[in-house]
């Protein structure tokens, strides 16, 4: 989207940045600045005012998504949760250090607009790295934070070879296992009941729990 406003300027249509992916998706890629200038939160600013005003979510739609990188927690990424855009959450996160940092980060903003709001977190998605002890450490983080994990998506090269032919693992391998994987996280998610306002950590308690699970060595 960005892309395209540097070289049209403002006035475009909603066919310009708005393209078909599988299965009729309505698909949008913000896009960023360029690298080294400017926030990329603020593209997603822009992306979400502009899909209203070009009357994006008029006709009826099943489910609005937004991908956004949480471990650039600034206030432009937290925009569709500050702005009432979306309500529930789900943080991706696997049972790396780092990625569980992020989650906890995430949570923090979730609490802070969630207290005067109506978003919730709707649980935790771990997207597998195969880490040692990864599931039950998953688990035991989610359950920290007061909600749950609600899907454990197993890591399988299959996603890379579909990203590379640049379609979903649905679209490119329907009958494989990691597929049904991602119909079965669909359906976890369309039936969740469970939404609640996080309990994030202290880095010491994250620490702890890390250690409870074998991931980092007592000092």
């Amino acid at each position: 989207m960005l892309d395209t406003l540097r070289i049209e300027g403002e006035d475009v249509e909603l066919e310009d940045v708005l393209a078909k992916g599988f299965s009729d998706t309505n698909c949008v890629e913000s896009g960023g600045p360029e690298p080294g200038v400017g926030c990329a939160g603020r593209g997603i600013i822009t992306s979400i005012n502009l899909l209203e005003r070009l009357g994006a979510y008029e006709e009826e739609l099943d489910y609005v998504f937004y991908d956004v990188l949480g471990d650039v927690v600034c206030g432009g990424f937290a925009m569709p949760i500050r702005e009432g855009k979306a309500e529930e959450i789900y943080i991706v996160a696997s049972g790396e250090m780092m990625a569980l940092y992020a989650a906890n980060n995430i949570a923090k903003g979730i609490r802070k607009f969630a207290v005067n709001g109506r978003v919730r977190l709707g649980g935790i998605i771990c997207n597998s790295r195969n880490v040692d002890n990864e599931h039950p450490l998953l688990k035991a983080f989610a359950e920290e934070l007061g909600s749950h994990l609600i899907y454990f998506v197993p890591r399988d090269n299959l996603v890379q070879r579909a990203e590379i032919n640049k379609k979903t693992v649905v679209d490119f391998d329907p009958e494989s296992g990691q597929a049904d994987q991602y119909r079965n996280l669909a359906r976890a998610i369309d039936e969740n009941t469970m939404f609640v306002v996080p309990k994030p950590m202290t880095q010491e308690r994250l620490e702890e729990l890390m250690m409870q699970h074998g991931f980092l060595d007592a000092m």
